[in-house]
């Protein structure tokens, strides 16, 4: 892909996540909601369109950004061992969640590549909600260079968030 094809398509996926984010934000705000946000995989991006939306100080809690699997471990409480799998994103959110006092939170982890991390090969992702009645998890796969796959996930991120606030 030639850079103006690039940048082309990063705009596109940016106005994606531009419009997911105001979807979130219209239902957080419609039903009273707040929400927070913890990343790994994404590095903010997901964090960065939600305070883009609108009115985000009246429902935007705020996000961790756990890159490291140490922050993981210490901050938001996830056990000791793979960071990258079902259990690090439940810990994630619910940690997540717990440290910020929102009402609604999503986590993002996984494998972006080049290499495997933890045993999961480049384009494994968990995301998980907690909604404080329960954690929905999902394990997505996308093909991909590192940065294709850090978007796809921050946009799948927001649309599990979404359907987590519809619920």
């Amino acid at each position: 892909m030639t850079g103006r094809a690039r940048g082309y398509w990063g705009r596109v996926q940016s106005e994606v996540r531009e419009r997911i984010a105001g979807e979130v934000a219209e239902e957080a705000r419609r039903r009273g909601l707040t929400v927070a946000v913890a990343e790994s995989l994404t590095g903010g991006m997901v964090a960065t369109a939600l305070a883009a939306a609108d009115a985000a100080s009246e429902w935007f809690r705020g996000s961790l950004v756990a890159y490291s699997s140490e922050v993981k471990h210490e901050v938001l409480d996830v056990p000791e061992g793979p960071v990258v799998s079902a259990e690090a994103a439940e810990s994630m959110a619910a940690g997540v969640r717990r440290l910020l006092g929102a009402d609604v939170a999503v986590a993002v982890t996984g494998s972006g590549g080049p290499s495997a991390q933890d045993g999961q090969e480049p384009g494994t992702v968990y995301v998980a909600v907690d909604d404080g009645s329960g954690i929905r998890v999902l394990r997505l796969e996308f093909d991909g260079e590192p940065r294709e796959i850090c978007i796809r996930s921050a946009e799948s991120t927001l649309r599990l968030l979404l359907d987590g606030l519809r619920r």
